[in-house]
């Protein structure tokens, strides 16, 4: 993939997550590194979530040129860079970092920017690249227009308040939230009450007649075998919804995602939401138009293995 050997001038970035070992951001990055001509690397490092101040202040130290976080990373970081990018500031959650120095100018460039002039003055600038790709693999993948849609959403961590304010603010009309943990869909509900007064928010599944364009999967149920449904089946009918979106990309297909195609809803997985995501964190880093199909045909061949 590379023609360009690791040397003492080869810059880094990395993925943090946990777990991290499913995570498919390694093979992406790399080859849109390659295809730019960048003598950069991409990393993956399993980092508990009680330790990643000192993973980002590490990687800060090193003069990584960026970071991305994946569970459950998103929202801890918001109060662990230097500065938020008005992304991260909407969506309250930060899954991108870029890392800064300080120029002769005075002005704060991209480490990238700087090549071996970095200054010893570096900050972390925290960005959300997960929204737009939530809602453009969504209409890319199933062809739903959100505006106007009926959607339940499943989980309301980090990923899933993301995507529920990102959804608002597309003008989504109905949202249903469920999340184990009834706190959360609360203050989530407020919040968007607040922002976005004309989205209709309820806590819970919809009413078991009720149709509903969409059920978008937001929590990490699923990653492992043994992991419970993230799906209520006895308080709604994936019979009732129109499709069916899991955010998890690895395993293919899920169990939930199985049952939902069964069930007669089109289907699909979270390849395009790590797709655009990831396409916007190398620009943002390097300052170059990404190669999509690129990094496209480096995720297909990594996840489904042809």
């Amino acid at each position: 993939m590379f023609a360009t050997p690791i040397a003492a001038t080869t810059r880094y970035c990395a993925v943090y997550g946990h777990p991290i070992k499913h995570s498919a951001s390694p093979a992406m990055q790399n080859a849109g590194m390659a295809a730019l001509k960048l003598n950069w690397r991409y990393l993956a490092f399993e980092v508990q979530p009680e330790n990643l101040r000192d993973a980002i202040a590490g990687a800060k130290a090193m003069k990584f040129i960026g970071l991305n976080l994946t569970v459950p990373h998103k929202l801890l970081a918001v109060d662990l860079v230097d500065v938020l990018d008005e992304s991260a500031r909407a969506w309250g959650a930060v899954n991108t970092i870029r890392f800064e120095g300080m120029d002769g100018d005075g002005a704060w460039r991209p480490l990238a920017d700087l090549a071996g002039a970095a200054s010893e003055n570096i900050r972390s600038h925290g960005f959300n690249t997960d929204a737009d790709a939530i809602t453009r693999s969504i209409g890319e993948d199933l062809g739903i227009e959100i505006r106007g849609a009926a959607v339940l959403l499943l989980g309301a961590g980090g990923a899933g308040r993301t995507a529920a304010l990102k959804l608002a603010a597309e003008g989504v009309a109905e949202l249903f939230l469920v999340n184990r943990t009834p706190s959360k869909v609360t203050g989530l509900i407020a919040e968007i009450q607040q922002r976005f007064p004309e989205v209709k928010a309820h806590a819970g599944y919809p009413a078991p007649t009720r149709n509903i364009d969409l059920v978008l999967n937001a929590t990490s149920l699923g990653l492992k075998p043994e992991d419970a449904s993230p799906f209520d089946a006895t308080q709604y009918s994936l019979n009732r919804a129109g499709a069916a979106y899991d955010m998890i990309y690895r395993p293919a297909e899920t169990p939930w995602l199985q049952s939902a195609r069964a069930a007669g809803c089109r289907t699909a997985n979270g390849i395009g939401m790590l797709l655009y995501q990831g396409a916007r964190a190398l620009e943002l880093w390097s300052g170059l138009n990404p190669p999509i199909e690129v990094m496209r045909e480096a995720l297909r061949k990594n996840v489904y293995g042809s």
